[in-house]
């Protein structure tokens, strides 16, 4: 039976949740880790953080970003980024990912009405994970960034 996946906003009351949250030994230089990126969306008003529970468990986190941090990346000020995406190290290989992105569209729309994209930026090297976004249907435009370890894609789902 598969585990079903419910995506929140974190509170404040959450921080608790995210105090030994674990990735796979070399996915920390892939994304912000949960703690460091609420401190980041508690100075940045346009951040907002969310949380994957799976069997009532964090299963993994990220951010939606609006406003000048999406136009760093994209024209489209409509867009929404996701940012501080991951998946904690005992859920992983257990198909989270790929239904959280299921669920993403969603999750946008009822938070970000005004939202018509998702963007992303994804490291160059993470053949892993474009394979998962681009199975939920996000697609790579050729725009690029430059990350703190490399050549970053940036992949876009309009909603």
């Amino acid at each position: 039976m598969e585990a079903v996946l419910e995506i929140v906003r974190y509170t404040s009351n959450d921080r608790h949740l995210f105090e030994n949250y674990q990735l796979k030994t070399g996915q920390e230089d892939l994304t912000a880790m949960p703690l460091d990126a609420i401190e980041q969306c508690r100075r940045d008003h346009n951040r907002y953080p969310f949380i994957i529970l799976a069997e009532m468990q964090p299963a993994g986190f990220f951010v939606l970003q609006k406003g000048n941090g999406v136009l760093e990346y994209h024209k489209n000020s409509k867009a929404i980024l996701l940012r501080a995406y991951s998946i904690a190290a005992s859920f992983q290989g257990r198909g989270v990912a790929g239904k959280m992105l299921e669920q993403l569209p969603l999750v946008v729309k009822g938070n970000f009405p005004f939202s018509d994209e998702i963007i992303l930026a994804v490291n160059k090297e993470n053949v892993a994970a474009q394979h998962v976004y681009t199975k939920a249907g996000f697609i790579d435009k050729g725009l690029r960034a430059v990350g703190k370890i490399g050549e970053q894609l940036i992949l876009h789902k309009m909603i």
